[in-house]
């Protein structure tokens, strides 16, 4: 007589383990760290690898404070180091950058229960408060203009409106200043593709976030579309921050929702509020309306009869 085994689900298990997508999403910013290295030199490898490895040893800290099993293993910590030195430029004192990775691990991460539980992306809120607290250096744009030599000057946001179709090369490959990883258009697109190959990410999103800036930009009046998309941080939140499985909807129809309310804000906050660059704010908005997403494009059951 055979027995039948009883267990809570999930009762179909798949190959993709935690450690695998955060290691898929780490070479997909390989490249965008590659061309860092390349337009502002390897300064850029030294911030990465200090916040990733900052961001390791604090949570390693954390666990070890709580007496809980460690959980730097599954890579997690590493992708959110580099997403948040991607976001500050070459520039960026170390402790500065240090200061916004302890609010992103310990603050949005750790302190709700560890990765799973955040409901906001911890790179981003690091970010933002980065912004706040040292405005300065955040702005403190660099450009190359020699293999060694950089030179401090706007984002291309900041001046879109003067750029013609001549300058979509120099966009297309980040040759401009910004910020460490969204400079290089060409590479961030290339992790995009890789992550989506790899199916770690579903185009819809991306597309959605994307395509919806370029539209209301065109709608409120603002700079070129197209010129729009390639400068700033679009690429970068759109492929690598808005897609985090945590805090972004579970459901298709909830991704394409979310994707273009967001590009929504981007673009009304590019276009009316007295800011340059929207892309984390409106990330963050959306961020705490996943649940309602969530619940409002949730599939009916087959055979669910709606409540009268």
């Amino acid at each position: 007589m055979s027995r039948l085994t009883v267990s809570v689900s999930p009762h179909i298990r798949g190959r993709d383990t935690t450690q695998r997508i955060m290691l898929d999403v780490i070479i997909a910013m390989l490249p965008a760290l590659v061309a860092a290295c390349v337009i502002f030199g390897m300064c850029s490898l030294l911030l990465t690898a200090a916040s990733a490895l900052f961001c390791v040893v604090l949570e390693h800290i954390w666990c070890l404070i709580r007496k809980i099993p460690t959980t730097i293993g599954d890579l997690s910590a590493v992708v959110t180091g580099i997403l948040l030195a991607f976001n500050v430029p070459v520039g960026m004192p170390l402790w500065q950058l240090f200061v916004g990775d302890a609010i992103a691990i310990l603050v949005v991460k750790m302190l709700f229960g560890g990765i799973g539980c955040n409901f906001v992306n911890p790179a981003l809120v690091g970010r933002v408060a980065l912004m706040f607290s040292f405005p300065a250096s955040m702005t403190d744009y660099a450009t190359q203009v020699a293999k060694v030599d950089v030179l401090t000057g706007a984002t291309p946001l900041a001046s879109v409106g003067e750029l013609g179709w001549g300058d979509f090369m120099t966009l297309f490959l980040g040759q401009h200043g910004g910020v460490l990883g969204e400079t290089c258009a060409a590479a961030l697109l290339a992790g995009g593709i890789y992550l989506c190959i790899r199916r770690v990410i579903k185009p819809w999103l991306p597309l959605a976030f994307i395509g919806s800036t370029a539209l209301f930009t065109f709608l409120f009046g603002g700079p070129h579309p197209i010129l729009s998309i390639f400068s700033g941080g679009l690429l970068l939140g759109a492929i690598f921050m808005a897609t985090d499985y945590v805090t972004s909807p579970i459901t298709e129809w909830g991704k394409v929702i979310f994707g273009l309310c967001c590009g929504l804000l981007t673009a009304a906050i590019r276009v009316f509020a007295n800011a340059t660059e929207g892309v984390s704010f409106a990330i963050l908005l959306m961020n705490l309306v996943v649940p309602y997403i969530n619940t409002l494009t949730r599939p009916k059951a087959f055979g669910e009869v709606k409540a009268q």
